[in-house]
Parts: C-alpha cells; sequence; structure tokens
C-alpha cells in the first residue's frame, strides 16, 4: 500500500523528509513504520531543531558523572553520593487534560530519575498560566494543581516547591515543566545503552493500552482551535502502579542482573527499544504478540506508539530472567520477555508470524534530521516612555499593586495542595529562595530551586538566558548552599520561525556564557517547542532547575528574619533599572524596554562573598533581590517572620521608588548583627564587594523615613488576598 500525502503530513512529517525515509528503507513504507518514524523523526524525541545549538552549553566538570544524552544528569557530592535529576515538559498534554496531563508529567520524570538506579527524594515544578481574571485559567489551575499533587502524593516523593506564573501570553498554551531529584551511589548509576548479542529483553510495569497514542508527536506540534480535540494523545497515569514500578526496578537494581534499562516514555516502546539500541551499536528484535495489552485487538501501530504509563524496558544478562521475573511477580507487575538484541544494526518487529517491520536503527536515530534553521538576530528595543513623565504614585501604594498581584502573591494555596514532607527529608519546603532537603541518614543536604525569566527573554533573550542563570545561582547561594549544576527546560514557540528560532539561539548563548563562567554545568534537559496557537507564540520561557551542596547542615538558612535590634544590608549596587520590572507592570501597566543588564564579574564576586559570610556564620538571614527589587524583597522577608523593618532613606536617589523598586542584578539582603558590621565591612572590602546597611528590625512596622508606615498585619493581608479573590470570583 502506497503511503499517501495526507498520512504523511498527519504524521507530522515533511514531503522531504518521507522521501529520506524511503532512501533508508530502499522502498516505501508501511503504516506502522510511518508512525514509527513519526514519533522518532519528532521535535519531542530527536530535537532536530535544537540539537546543534544545544551543544554549546557546558556540560562538563570535575563534579559531572553523567551529563546530557541519558533519562537524567548524574553529578557527584562527595562520599560516594550522586544526585540524579532533570527537567521536562508536559505542556500540550496539560492543556489538553490539564489533571491527567500534570500528573503523567510527574509521573514520566520520576521515572527518568529512577530509570538510572536513583530513589527519587524531592520534586520541584514551574507552571505557567494564561490572564488570571480568565474562567479557563482557573480551571487549568486546579486540574494541573490537583495532578501534579495526586500523582506525587500518591507515590510518597515530597514536592517541596516550585513557582506559579500568569501572563496573558499562555491563555492558549499554558507551560508545565516537572523536576525530579533522586539519590543514588555513584557506583550504582544504570544506563540505557545496550549490549551483547541475544539478550533478553524485557517489557515490565503496566499493561499497554491505546492511551497517548501520538503523544510525541503532538508535543511537536503547534495548537489550533482544535486543540482539545486531541484528548486521546493524553496518557492516563496511576501513581500507585508507579510507586510498585519504583520499589521492583530498585531491587532488581541490587541484582546485577541489569545490562541496561529505559522508561517508555514519549513515543512508548518505539523511542526506548531504538533508544538502547542505537546507543549499543545493536539491533532489536520484538515479538508483539508477547506485549501485555489492556485492550483487546491491538494493532502493531497501537502498541509500538502508545504512550501507556507506568512502564519499562530492560535488557538483562543470560539467564537472570527468573530471579528478576520473581521481584517483579512480588510487586504484581508484568514480566514479559518480548525479544531480543541482535546483531543486525535493525529495528526488526514481528507480528502474527509475520515480520511488519524492518528498519535500520541509524536511520531512526543517528541518521534523524538535524537542522540549522534560519534565525533572525534580536533588534533590542528602546523604551518607549520616560521614568520622570510617569504620573507619581505613593511608594505605599506601589507595594501594596505588586504583593498583592498574581505573580507575588502567597502561594500557599497551591503548595498545601502538595505534600511536602513526606519521607521526613525535607529541611525547608517552599516559599523561600530555595528547597532544602536531607540526603536521607545522613548529615548532608542539596538544595533545589526552579526560576523561569519569561519577561526579559522577551525583552532580549541573550540577556534573559544570562539573567535566569544567575537568578537560580543566587536562590542557592541564599540559602547557604554551594551551587553545583543545572538542568533546563526551554519553553519557545514555531521554530520553523526565524524570529522564534533567534530568540532560541540567542538565549542559548546567554545561558552558555552566564554558565561558563560561573562554573554552572548543565547536565540534563529538554526543549519544548511549537509552543504556540494559531500562529500566536508565547513569551521565550527558559526554565532552570538548580542544584547546590551544604558542607554543614548548621549553616543552612533562610529569609525569615530573626531579631529586632539586627541590621539588614544589600550586597551589591542598585544603579535604578525600572524597564521591565514588576513595578511598571503591575502599577502602570507598562510592560516595555530592555530588561536590566547582567555583569558576570559582579554576580560571581557578590554570590561568592555572600557565601563565604554563611560560611563563616556571619549571616542570620538571607534573600536574593529579584523581582519587584529592594522594597519587595524586604517586605518578603518582613512577611515571613512577621517582624517589621527600619528602612534607610536612600540618599543618592532623588527618585525613590527609581530605588526601591530597580530590579538591578547580582543583589542580596543579608540579616546580621551589629557587633559583626565592621567584621562584614573589612571582609567585603577584602572581596572588592559593595554594600551599604538598608534597614533595622524591629516589632512590628514596616517603614521607610517620611515614605510610608505600614503595619506587619496590613503588608500579610496584602500579600495573602489574591488567591481568596481568584477562587471566590471564579
Amino acid at each position: 500500500m502506497k503511503i499517501t500525502k495526507e498520512q504523511i503530513l498527519s504524521h507530522g512529517l515533511k514531503l522531504d523528509e518521507y522521501r529520506k525515509i524511503k532512501n533508508f528503507l530502499g522502498r516505501e513504507a508501511n503504516l506502522l513504520e510511518l508512525g514509527i518514524f513519526s514519533a522518532m523523526w519528532n521535535e519531542h524525541c530527536s530535537y532536530k531543531s535544537s540539537k546543534i545549538h544545544l551543544k554549546k552549553l557546558p556540560t562538563k566538570n570535575k563534579i559531572v558523572i553523567q551529563g546530557p544524552g541519558e533519562n537524567a544528569g548524574v553529578i557527584d557530592i562527595g562520599d560516594d553520593d550522586a544526585i540524579v535529576f532533570k527537567i521536562e515538559s508536559h505542556n500540550h498534554p496539560s492543556f489538553i487534560e490539564p489533571y491527567q496531563g500534570a500528573a503523567t508529567g510527574v509521573g514520566g520524570i520520576l521515572r527518568d530519575v529512577f530509570t538510572m538506579g536513583a530513589r527519587p527524594i524531592a520534586l520541584m515544578n514551574s507552571i505557567h498560566f494564561g490572564s488570571p481574571d480568565s474562567k479557563k485559567t482557573q480551571n487549568l489551575l486546579n486540574g494541573v494543581v490537583s495532578g501534579i499533587g495526586g500523582y506525587g502524593n500518591s507515590v510518597g516523593i515530597p514536592t517541596v516547591g516550585g513557582e506559579t506564573k500568569f501572563n496573558s501570553t499562555y491563555n492558549e498554551n499554558i507551560l508545565v515543566n516537572a523536576m525530579a531529584i533522586g539519590h543514588a551511589k555513584k557506583n550504582k548509576i544504570f544506563y540505557s545503552k545496550a549490549k551483547g548479542i541475544n539478550k533478553p529483553v524485557v517489557y515490565v510495569g503496566s499493561k499497554t493500552g491505546r492511551d497517548g497514542i501520538h503523544g510525541a508527536t503532538m508535543a511537536s506540534a503547534e495548537f489550533d482551535e482544535n486543540s482539545e480535540d486531541k484528548k486521546p494523545t493524553v496518557q492516563v497515569g496511576d501513581p500507585f502502579t508507579e510507586k510498585l514500578l519504583l520499589e521492583a526496578c530498585l531491587e532488581l537494581m541490587k541484582k546485577n542482573s541489569i545490562i541496561s534499562i529505559q522508561d517508555m516514555g514519549a513515543a512508548g516502546l518505539t523511542s526506548s527499544s531504538i533508544e538502547m539500541a542505537s546507543k549499543g551499536k545493536l539491533g532489536i528484535e520484538l515479538d508483539l504478540d508477547k506485549v501485555p495489552c489492556r485492550e483487546k485487538n491491538m494493532t502493531p501501530y497501537e502498541m509500538m506508539l502508545s504512550e501507556s504509563q507506568e512502564r519499562m524496558l530492560i535488557i538483562l544478562e543470560d539467564k537472570k530472567e527468573n530471579e528478576a521475573k520473581k521481584i517483579f511477580d512480588k510487586w504484581d507487575l508484568d514480566f514479559v520477555v518480548i525479544g531480543k538484541t541482535t546483531d543486525t544494526n535493525k529495528l526488526v518487529l514481528n507480528f502474527n508470524n509475520k515480520k511488519v517491520a524492518d528498519i535500520p536503527i541509524a536511520a531512526l536515530a543517528d541518521e534523524a534530521p538535524q537542522y540549522d534553521r534560519k534565525w533572525k538576530k534580536f533588534k533590542v528595543k528602546k523604551n518607549n516612555f520616560k521614568i520622570k513623565d510617569l504620573k507619581k504614585i505613593k511608594t505605599e501604594e506601589a507595594l501594596f499593586k505588586i504583593l498583592s498581584s498574581p505573580d507575588h502573591s502567597n502561594k500557599s494555596w497551591i503548595t498545601d495542595q502538595y505534600d511536602q514532607v513526606v519521607m521526613c527529608d525535607t529541611i525547608q519546603k517552599s516559599g523561600g529562595d530555595a528547597a532544602v532537603v536531607r540526603v536521607h541518614k545522613k548529615e548532608k543536604a542539596i538544595s533545589i530551586s526552579v526560576d523561569s525569566s519569561a519577561n526579559y527573554c522577551v525583552a532580549n533573550p541573550r540577556t534573559g538566558g544570562k539573567q535566569i542563570i544567575c537568578e537560580n545561582w543566587r536562590n542557592l547561594i541564599s540559602v547557604g548552599s554551594k551551587p553545583l549544576a543545572i538542568t533546563n527546560c526551554l519553553n519557545f514557540g514555531n521554530p520553523e520561525k526565524p524570529e522564534v528560532m533567534g530568540e532560541f539561539v540567542e538565549c542559548i548563548e546567554g545561558m552558555k556564557e552566564a554558565c561558563e563562567f560561573l562554573d554552572y554545568p548543565v547536565v540534563s534537559g529538554n526543549v519544548s517547542f511549537y509552543n504556540e496557537t494559531n500562529s500566536k507564540s508565547i513569551f521565550p520561557t527558559p526554565v532552570i532547575g538548580g542544584i547546590g551542596i551544604f558542607d554543614n547542615l548548621n549553616r543552612i538558612i533562610d529569609m525569615k528574619t530573626k531579631k529586632t535590634g539586627n541590621i539588614i544590608i544589600v550586597v551589591g549596587k542598585t544603579f535604578g533599572h525600572l524597564t521591565r520590572s514588576s513595578f511598571l507592570k503591575e502599577v502602570y501597566s507598562i510592560n516595555d524596554g530592555p530588561p536590566p543588564e547582567i555583569n558576570l564579574t559582579n554576580e560571581k564576586n557578590n554570590g561568592l562573598s555572600v557565601l563565604n559570610l554563611i560560611k563563616n556564620n556571619l549571616v542570620l538571614s538571607c534573600h536574593d533581590v529579584s523581582s519587584g527589587g529592594i522594597l519587595v524583597a524586604l517586605a518578603e522577608m518582613s512577611i515571613t517572620s512577621m517582624l517589621g523593618l527600619k528602612i534607610t532613606r536612600p540618599k543618592k536617589f532623588s527618585n525613590f521608588n527609581e530605588y526601591l523598586f530597580a530590579e538591578d542584578q547580582g543583589r542580596y539582603l543579608l540579616e546580621i548583627e551589629k557587633n559583626n558590621l565592621e567584621k562584614i565591612e573589612k571582609m567585603l572590602k577584602k572581596d572588592n564587594t559593595f554594600f551599604e546597611v538598608v534597614a533595622e528590625v524591629q516589632n512590628d512596622i514596616f517603614e521607610v523615613d517620611k515614605i510610608l508606615s505600614i503595619k506587619i498585619e496590613e503588608l500579610y493581608r496584602c500579600n495573602n488576598q489574591w488567591f481568596k479573590k481568584f477562587n471566590a470570583v471564579n
């Protein structure tokens, strides 16, 4: 049967790509083979538009055990311990079916981590929604949050933090990025590379159904008005089975039976089998009659492209099948030998005693298309306004507007739906600069932060790329940890558009520069393209998940001010940069002009100076200055502790708001004891690090001399009212 043009296009392939497929096969493809190529050649699996640019990112240093290319990245944290982590997107599925889309996003990223031999210890997320005054936004938010909590809580992994943001750019294309972190022994890491000939290929976990077929292809296409008709492409998760699968896999990993192991994630049995064979330069032959199915009369096409959840593919050592099967029987999971490795370098599929597919592995993997797409250099826009021409507003009113806005308001309504303390190793949960989780049964802990930079990136992708790396780095330092490495999830529009590709390329360049300068390697990640609906793209939204390490559990700090009479200093200079600020956005509805510049030398110097002060037990609390500027950061510290602050009136600025709300980068607020000021001053001068005193801790009044005076209870109410109103109105 000849493949039609309509069939080719409906599978997300271009006509010239199908011509390449015919050349690889030396014949027409059948429908099953077309589906397999479609799955392996889409953006989600092949990274065909991004691969050449991703190679620019630094991925190695002395602590990196495994960088990009495996299920998750692995870093060495000493004492034979390793941290395994990754972040991935589940954007399109979550828009179509918010609960299951978000839930299976969590399930998928957990499998990426425990596939490597790590026990998951924490989850994080970055979720972005459209206009907050929309009923649709409320429905999507409720569904996504319920899905994240429902899956994570049920499988017993704490969700310790993340971020939630709102902007109309996400009205028809929300972002749901999930991060998982696991702990393993560095000499017990498992990989997906197949080895050996005639080794048994084993299917384990749940049965295969018809849910999620063409899920990866759907994730590599833009939306239109019919997007919600794609619900059958969304997977359905079962966290209780995931828990069984996790425990069974970790138990088997103790037996020295596994040659390679791969999660059946995007593109299911197709991608898992091909990736294992490709990495091992081997072939693989599968008998599809043996695939456990939960629905009758499933075709080879459906089996190979199903993205049913909670499944793994394992290649075992010879004569280990019985031992392994006993483990999976114990956990009440399917365990079936469905194939073998071969020396043919081909994917061969058999069904009903017939060969139904015969494809060179290289054609599906190494020879998949890679595009150096045209891209347009970004032109930074100048300000269309002057700060001095804006209508004057009282500082108190501006502060209230920012603290009560959707992006800055207290998110406990969301985070309280997540179990943040299950496993009993959570030291610091959501609400601060970074979460802190103890390495189980050890006097060791890691910090975790997830951050995004859409507002800065849309104004200057290169600067925005640098900024989000630096902000993530600052957040980890702010709790007293040394930043180690990152994972990224890069959410962009249609890469076939030169302006979108330009945003991506320049964002990568900015990230590269910052990562190299800070020695902050990228060890894993994900690219999510085609985040647009009816040709309208989202803002470029890079999301960064960072990991830090504490050398002493006694040096973990938070942003909560501790005692009246202590003083607050700011490390880093304030120049008064207001364009792209929360002040202009929330007060004047202006979102224009360039973002603040990033001075990497200052970022590194200021951060290391702060970390040195913390290590010398001179810092009682710390908070980085980011969105909203100094005044908002100080207010957040006060609200957290319910202690007031007497803030020093700025002397160098005629426009006080320009100082108080500026978003200049590289700054930290530190609470210190007065009697340590002189010592700290000497240390910072030695490091050539600028600082100044900005406030003193007092009882219950938050004030700036002759500018504002507010009771802490008022600030608290202001910061906690938005979600109450949001749920009441909608």
